[in-house]
């Protein structure tokens, strides 16, 4: 795996994105921002998922006036979400948001710009700029034909120099598109342009099974390559589904793994003892004792590929007739019989140091 992107450091609220901090999960609610209850009450349910930042819709006046009370009734960042209007964005920035989401280009020329970077750098308040397929500039489109990467690039870099130009530099960007290879070339392309942060995600990614499995590829692709510094996985329904998806992702791409893993064969002939049945046994017992211990645990059926694979992990068993051999940290421990698996395995969760 090739080291993290080095980039810039920003505040967002009481974290840090980019540089060596952990990546970032964040989501955004689905309910209208002037709800106030309504949208706590969603907020309150991603924070319970592991949620850690949040951004929500900033269309009016009336969503606006609610930010304040919202930002003091929760315990992670929050983020406005502004278009068109530089107005609502010194609103939410009065109000208290630790971020606010912009396309510079859209909320009425330099001047206004201008008067939000003064204000957010008045308040600590970071930015985002973010650029989609679906909203590249007009002359822009003229020039490259379609929503192509270098449209893309083009467009986040000139926010950029607009920002830098003002002196602003608290700010990740965001280049997002619903196809995959287009959201890899222009973030590959992104990454080398620039040293700021940047937020990744597949925008409109569709219903949770595809959708997931989307941002996985297009996600995972970036991430392997060591690019990204916050993501979100936009799915077509309730937005705390998203949340495991985003720690599935990072867990896959070894990024960042706040949760165990479990390695398994899949259905074959050669499997020679209950698999099915010791892997659900072993996922429940640790995810009801150890949800949030980063230990890697390999689970295989048969003497085919299962001693080396099971001795690669922190724990592993190699099953066969009736019995399964026992590995932690590469070394073969002992042999077990079939029935005794999961409470020796289990002895060996219990021992890790909690640091491992």
């Amino acid at each position: 795996m090739l080291q993290r992107r080095k980039t810039r450091e920003i505040r967002i609220g009481r974290h840090k994105i980019g540089g060596h901090n952990p990546i970032l999960v964040q989501s955004m609610t689905s309910t209208l921002t002037e709800d106030l209850n309504g949208t706590l009450a969603e907020i309150q349910r991603l924070e319970a998922a592991g949620c850690e930042a949040v951004r929500v819709a900033c269309p009016n006046d009336a969503a606006a006036a609610n930010l304040s009370a919202i930002k003091k009734a929760i315990s992670i960042p929050l983020i406005a979400d502004i278009h068109f209007s530089h107005r609502l964005a010194l609103m939410a920035i009065e109000a208290g948001v630790d971020k606010v989401r912009l396309n510079p280009g859209n909320i009425g020329g330099k001047k206004k710009v201008q008067e939000v970077t003064r204000a957010a750098n008045d308040r600590g308040v970071s930015m985002r700029i973010g650029v989609n397929s679906g909203s590249i500039e007009k002359d822009l489109l003229e020039k490259y034909g379609w929503p192509s990467p270098e449209s893309m690039v083009e467009s986040a870099m000139r926010h950029v120099e607009m920002l830098e130009e003002l002196g602003f530099y608290e700010f990740c960007i965001s280049i997002k598109s619903t196809d995959c290879r287009t959201l890899l070339e222009a973030n590959r392309e992104l990454a080398r342009r620039c040293e700021y942060p940047l937020h990744l995600g597949v925008t409109e990614a569709g219903l949770p099974g595809y959708g997931s499995l989307k941002s996985a590829v297009g996600l995972g692709s970036l991430l392997m390559d060591g690019i990204g510094d916050t993501i979100r996985v936009s799915l077509a329904s309730d937005p705390v589904e998203e949340i495991p998806v985003c720690f599935d992702i990072l867990k896959a791409t070894g990024r960042r793994v706040v949760s165990p893993e479990l390695i398994a064969c899949p259905t074959c002939g050669r499997i020679e003892i209950d698999l099915q049945k010791l892997v659900n046994d072993v996922k429940a017992r640790v995810e009801a004792k150890h949800p949030t211990l980063p230990v890697k645990i390999s689970i295989l059926g048969c003497v085919v590929n299962g001693p080396g694979e099971a001795s690669e992990a922190d724990i592993g068993i190699a099953g066969g007739k009736g019995s399964g051999v026992l590995y932690r940290g590469g070394k073969q421990l002992k042999v077990v019989k079939e029935h005794e698996l999961l409470d020796a395995l289990m002895e060996e969760v219990e021992a890790l140091p909690r640091g491992a």
